[in-house]
């Protein structure tokens, strides 16, 4: 049964164990800056899925990590390069950070970028992840008692994204390729190449799949994702048709049945990314995100809410 933590004093949080000695750590309700980490109980020494994004929020993981286990965390893997996964690297002072080659590589370019468009969060202290090793498609981590792969499919959310899979076990921890009841965002990745990625994904036959935000699912999270993607592809071959600039599609549309999702207001910026791709352009080609991240605030209306 997962344990909730709900002490007024720290941000509430959820700890369950899908698997034994295997952890998600998750923190609701999965919107902005509310990521999901993951915690594997390996013989050499635990191995972290990701951080979080404020002081306060790392050094509660990193107390509930040592709860666990007395042994400090060995190696931690971030899944991709954005803040909210690895403002907290620096407190695992211990351990050797992984991550894919581009993703170290947009750590070094945007930094501590993230805080800039939430100013009222309480970051406290945060750094910029730094990876001592980086990898460019497989990479078979180095413990003892749980077989770890790390996979690059190419890219999705952002040029290079990380799933952590457990074959044994069968279980996927994916980073925000996959989002639960939270809605995808593709700004800095690719519409075309997310749904790749998600095909890709189906293929390992998961059990248990750990997005990036939200609950703890299985294999019908990837299919949830993929039919919002999809619907995203399509309204944007309709809005070039029709002569539309996004957030003017945007505004015109009925969300139907993805109004439930948390952050709607992605679509914007979804949408941005599919026209660009329709266009011509190539997965992750760099827009203009400030630009279009300010027109998601005016079609919100207001600042999209970031709870960290």
């Amino acid at each position: 049964m997962p344990v909730v933590h709900t002490d007024p004093a720290t941000p509430v949080h959820e700890l369950r164990e899908v698997e034994e000695g295997v952890y998600a750590y998750l923190q609701p309700d999965g919107g902005w800056c509310l990521n999901n980490a993951g915690i594997v109980l390996a013989g050499t020494g635990p191995v972290l899925v990701d951080t979080a994004a404020t002081e306060t929020r790392a050094r509660q993981l990193r107390s509930v990590v040592g709860d666990l286990s007395p042994t400090p965390v060995d190696l931690l893997v971030n899944t991709h390069s954005h803040g909210d996964h690895t403002f907290g690297n620096y407190l695992f002072e211990h351990a050797t950070v992984v991550a894919h080659r581009k993703a170290a590589a947009e750590m070094a370019e945007h930094g501590l970028a993230l805080t800039t468009l939430w100013p009222d969060v309480r970051w406290g202290h945060v750094e910029a992840g730094a990876p001592e090793v980086v990898f460019d498609d497989r990479m078979t981590l180095p413990t003892s008692g749980f077989r770890i792969e790390l996979i690059h499919f190419g890219p999705g959310h952002t040029a290079g994204d990380t799933v952590v899979w457990l074959p044994g076990q069968r279980v996927l921890f994916t980073g925000d390729l996959v989002l639960s009841g939270a809605t995808p965002f593709t700004l800095m990745g690719s519409v075309a190449g997310s749904l790749r990625v998600l095909d890709r994904l189906r293929a390992l036959e998961p059990l248990v799949v750990v997005p990036g935000h939200g609950p703890v699912g299985g294999p019908e999270l990837l299919d949830a994702d993929a039919a919002y993607l999809r619907w995203v592809r399509g309204l944007a071959r309709q809005g070039i048709a029709e002569g539309l600039a996004p957030l003017a599609l945007a505004r015109a549309t009925n969300l139907g049945p993805y109004a439930q999702l948390a952050d709607s207001e992605r679509l914007v910026c979804n949408l941005y990314r599919a026209y660009a791709e329709e266009h011509g352009a190539e997965p992750a080609a760099p827009l203009d995100i400030p630009a279009v991240f300010g027109e998601m605030v005016d079609y919100c209306g207001a600042h999209p809410h970031c709870a960290a």
